[in-house]
């Protein structure tokens, strides 16, 4: 269950300024501190989210990475066989096969 950080918006109480309560996500918010019935209101947080580290697995997850090497050239780090290494604008042949990385 997701944990939600409430405020109060009046003085703390013994539950603190800020304060977590673990709730559905088909919940209410709270209106009032379940302790001392003060005003509160529910403050947005930060989320984690796991994004891929290596050039690998990038490519393993259908993404494509362009490194800039020269003026208007890009390496292709995460490319397939089909694939050209260099991409320069302009040249069709050497752009990333998308196609065959976008799936329904």
């Amino acid at each position: 269950m997701p944990i939600y950080t409430y405020k109060h918006t009046g003085p703390a109480c013994e539950a603190g300024v800020r304060f977590d309560v673990e709730q559905s996500i088909r919940d209410e918010k709270l209106q009032t501190c379940p302790r001392c019935g003060g005003e509160v209101t529910r403050l947005i947080s930060r989320v984690f989210v796991a994004t891929p580290t290596t050039n690998s697995e990038l490519k393993n997850m259908g993404f494509t990475k362009l490194v800039k090497r020269d003026d208007g050239v890009y390496e292709n780090v995460t490319r397939t066989d089909k694939e050209s290494r260099y991409f320069e604008p302009g040249k069709a042949e050497t752009m990333p096969d998308l196609k065959s990385r976008i799936s329904d």
